[in-house]
């Protein structure tokens, strides 16, 4: 089933935001390091392209992720025009403190001290921005929380000298064009549980980490994921924890929990949903599949 997720409080944010570019110097936009592209809302993109804004690109929960496929995705960004790409984690203060500093090279003109720097912190729902403000002013000015869309209202904050930074709220897209970004986003937790099914995310998910990442499932669940499916994960990480509804039957939503949250927590290991060569492969494959379905439609029909 296809996932889509669009509250309408994200509506008006995204005019808002929109409005505001015409007097914002840098785009701060934070993305989920463990699938960089399914959490870059495209929108985004359009917006500071269209202002021709730089971008410092902020892979944020990189002590989540592979450490490999955020290298991948490093280099991949950094040879983009107007784009700088850093990896943190926003619990770190050492990491969120050099953002001010890195948002100045994208915008040298700004550094005279005639004029503040303008920055605006853009980004999917749960990804961490409310962190990060909150860890660059030292005090709690966003509210943070485990749900996506905690944050509905824009706001400018001083940022210090010469400096300020306006929040956004957590702006989804209104149609996700790939299944398999809205179910990596749902895997992540970036979209409101109201509009998913967990046990088809989390089979989803574990299709991934048996191709990917089978020695963590073994290790974490004493399994072999050998053979197995997405659905079939899910059915084992039930039957090795124990889970039962009343009379005695297999609790397929609770084993889905267990791994969506053992997954989200890194409590099952770095890992990465996507690589820019798996993202690469997807694309390709949906084009594919387009080209075909065009064909099915225009062939006439014998008679």
């Amino acid at each position: 089933m296809p996932i889509q997720w669009f509250p309408g409080h994200m509506n008006s944010a995204r005019k808002k935001a929109a409005e505001m570019l015409a007097a914002i110097d840098v785009v701060i936009e934070v993305t989920d390091a463990r699938l960089p592209e399914a959490s870059s809302n495209p929108m985004i993109g359009e917006l500071r392209r269209f202002r021709n804004r730089p971008c410092l690109k902020l892979l944020n929960k990189v002590d989540l992720a592979d450490p490999a496929a955020t290298k991948a995705w490093m280099d991949f960004y950094n040879r983009q025009p107007g784009v700088r790409a850093v990896a943190i984690s926003a619990k770190k203060s050492a990491d969120v403190a050099r953002i001010p500093g890195l948002c100045r090279t994208l915008a040298p003109h700004r550094d005279d001290g005639t004029k503040p720097l303008r920055m605006m912190i853009m980004g999917i729902p749960n990804v961490g921005k409310s962190t990060i403000m909150n860890a660059l002013l030292k005090r709690k000015v966003a509210a943070v929380g485990d749900e996506p869309a905690v944050t509905k209202q824009l706001q400018t904050l001083d940022l210090g000298p010469g400096m300020t930074l306006t929040d956004t709220p957590g702006l989804m897209w209104p149609k996700i064009e790939h299944d398999s970004d809205g179910y990596m986003l749902a895997a992540s937790h970036a979209i409101g549980r109201n509009a998913v099914i967990d046990e088809e995310v989390a089979a989803f998910l574990g299709e991934i980490l048996i191709v990917r990442y089978p020695d963590l499932l073994a290790a974490r669940y004493k399994l072999d994921p050998g053979g197995m499916d997405g659905p079939a994960l899910v059915e084992a990480v039930g039957l090795r924890r124990g889970c039962r509804v009343k009379g005695g039957g297999l609790d397929l939503e609770k084993a889905a929990h267990i791994l969506l949250n053992d997954y989200r927590s890194g409590t099952l290991g770095r890992i990465s949903l996507e690589t820019p060569d798996s993202r690469e492969a997807m694309l390709a494959t949906a084009k594919a599949e387009q080209r075909d379905d065009s064909a099915d439609v225009d062939e006439p029909e014998l008679e």
